[in-house]
């Protein structure tokens, strides 16, 4: 399930791919259009903006703007970025792998095959989507 914060980051990402041709677009717009707290969402655009996905603009005229394009941004880079890893156990996660406590051969493990496989088709369809995906359904 993605969390909140994912979530918001989406339609934050959705409304500055809407608002391209604005240059910059102000925290407080995106966060009444959608009702997220400003400061939640202000923390959110900087983890993005170190993610390298968005830069801003200090000063009048100042914001938040996308620097790539948004057929640039596999949902799976935003979701990895905010809610680590996409698989629905640790031991099955590639790049956030941990063993489960509870068992005793991960080999011999008919949960993990199986969970290995979901993460698998998940991992094929977020790699290929993108915000433009995003906003082609809008």
């Amino acid at each position: 399930m993605l969390s909140k914060k994912t979530k918001y980051a989406l339609h934050a990402l959705t409304y500055l791919g809407k608002h391209r041709d604005s240059k910059t677009v102000l925290i407080h717009d995106i966060a009444e259009e959608h009702g997220i707290s400003h400061k939640f969402l202000e923390n959110i655009l900087l983890e993005l903006k170190k993610a390298g996905l968005l830069g801003s603009k200090k000063g009048k005229g100042g914001g938040y703007y996308l620097i790539k394009e948004p057929k640039d941004i596999p949902l799976s880079k935003v979701i990895r970025l905010l809610d680590g890893p996409i698989a629905l156990l640790p031991c099955v996660s590639i790049n956030y792998y941990e063993p489960c406590a509870e068992c005793k051969s991960e080999a011999a493990c008919g949960i993990k095959k199986v969970m290995a496989e979901v993460r698998d088709e998940t991992l094929k369809i977020l790699e290929n989507k993108t915000l433009e995906d995003i906003l082609t359904n809008e």
